[in-house]
């Protein structure tokens, strides 16, 4: 029995084995759309309990297919409520008065806030594009989904993935090129904890001189 048939009948060890496989990604997926490393882990956690309730969707007949496209089409889904929320969120705290900001002597300070500010640049031109043109940019270019996986995780046609990733190039690079986009204040990664997934943040950056 294949690992696809095994993730349709719930089997608890094929899930076990889907998530060490591919929670990294969904991690790093998560962070790309939404940029905040704790609510990325909340995407994960989500997507994977997303995927056990629709498990009897997954297609049986591509035996040797991988199953993250389906995975980051889920955590894509997730992604968009967690956004949703985090505005409202958001909103209620911009009401608030500014918290006095705290001092970091932690070793190297100055350059974790060089790498904070150019990821942080990345993450604010990454908001400034349209939710479309955000989630194919990091289905196709950082998760390395092809145009007909990310239609497929998408559930549009492979022509609009075409488009929307040729859309997404332009504005990005002219946006981070340029110089147009304020950072904006992103926050301070957690310290890691025992098993948890974590984000290459020097991939983060490196996504600009990529495209």
């Amino acid at each position: 029995m294949n690992v696809r048939q095994r993730v349709r009948q719930g089997d608890p060890e094929a899930f076990r084995e889907l998530f060490h496989a591919h929670a990294r990604a969904v991690y790093n997926h998560a962070f790309r759309l939404i940029g905040d490393w704790s609510a990325a882990e909340d995407v994960v956690s989500l997507t994977f309990l997303e995927a056990w309730r629709l498990r009897e969707r997954v297609d049986i007949d591509d035996a040797a297919g991988s199953l993250r496209p389906w995975l980051l089409g889920i955590a894509t889904n997730v992604a968009r409520n967690v956004r949703r929320t985090a505005r409202r969120h958001e909103g209620a705290l911009a009401r608030l008065p500014d918290a006095e900001p705290e001092p970091d002597f932690a070793e190297g300070v100055t350059a974790r806030l060089a790498d904070r500010e150019r990821l942080a640049r990345v993450v604010a031109a990454l908001r400034s594009l349209r939710r479309a043109e955000r989630e194919v940019l990091a289905l196709c270019v950082w998760s390395g989904l092809d145009y007909a996986q990310a239609a497929a995780a998408l559930d549009v046609p492979v022509g609009t993935v075409r488009s929307r990733l040729s859309r997404a190039r332009r504005k990005l690079t002219t946006l981070v090129a340029g110089g147009v986009v304020e950072p904006q204040r992103i926050r301070r990664e957690p310290p890691a904890r025992p098993g948890q997934v974590t984000v290459d943040r020097d991939n983060a950056v490196r996504f600009v001189q990529e495209i």
